[in-house]
């Protein structure tokens, strides 16, 4: 789906093409994967292994939330703690990559001192193209690590070599941010709620 794919010279339309792309974006989403890309996650948590995640742009912003959400909010009134850690975080050691090695490998050059098998890359990327992104799913796969990615607009090749992905086949950033941004939130509240502490206080708990 293309949006906009008109010149909208309202804001009624527009928002309305966009709601309609939302909505688009989330009936798309495969449940079944979903669901399992949530066991992957709770087993390698329970595990004690670790999370990494990545992303550009707005990406990053939404990896970085994951980060947020699992660590803070996950394991609040629960059983679990998870391991996590965000690649794109670290400037000094990103730049330093970026400026004696290459940017395509900021994330896998990372990856390749700290991953370890049976660990996890959750990878955020609209286009599923960025080359530090594809460096990073090689590099993670290689190591025995499990790849997943959020990806949007044709998936591009990080769809192709991730173990696990989910596809929002909409051709708008904005769109496809705001379902990946929708699927972290899934994800942390689901496993959340599954390893309650105590179940009995659920509705006293703020999610």
């Amino acid at each position: 789906m293309k949006l906009p794919n008109k010149q909208h010279t309202d804001l009624s339309s527009f928002l309305e093409a966009y709601f309609l792309g939302l909505e688009t974006a989330y009936k798309s989403i495969d449940q079944n994967l979903l669901e399992k890309i949530a066991h992957i996650l709770t087993d390698i948590i329970l595990e004690r292994k670790t999370i990494y995640t990545c992303g550009n742009g707005g990406s990053t912003a939404i990896s970085e939330h994951f980060i947020a959400d699992f660590l803070k909010g996950t394991s609040s009134n629960t059983t679990i703690s998870p391991i996590l850690h965000s690649l794109s975080s670290n400037v000094p050691t990103l730049t330093a990559v970026a400026n004696d090695i290459s940017y395509e490998e900021v994330f896998s050059f990372q990856l390749s001192r700290y991953g370890k098998e049976g660990d996890a890359l959750l990878c955020v990327s609209s286009s599923g193209n960025s080359p530090n992104i594809i460096s990073a799913i090689q590099e993670a796969s290689s190591i025995g690590m499990h790849t997943i990615s959020f990806v949007g607009f044709d998936g591009g090749e990080a769809k192709k070599i991730s173990d696990y992905c989910i596809h929002i086949p909409i051709h708008n950033y904005g769109v496809v941010e705001d379902a990946h941004h929708t699927l972290m939130h899934i994800l942390s509240q689901f496993i959340r709620m599954k390893h309650l502490e105590n179940p009995e206080d659920l509705e006293k708990i703020k999610f």
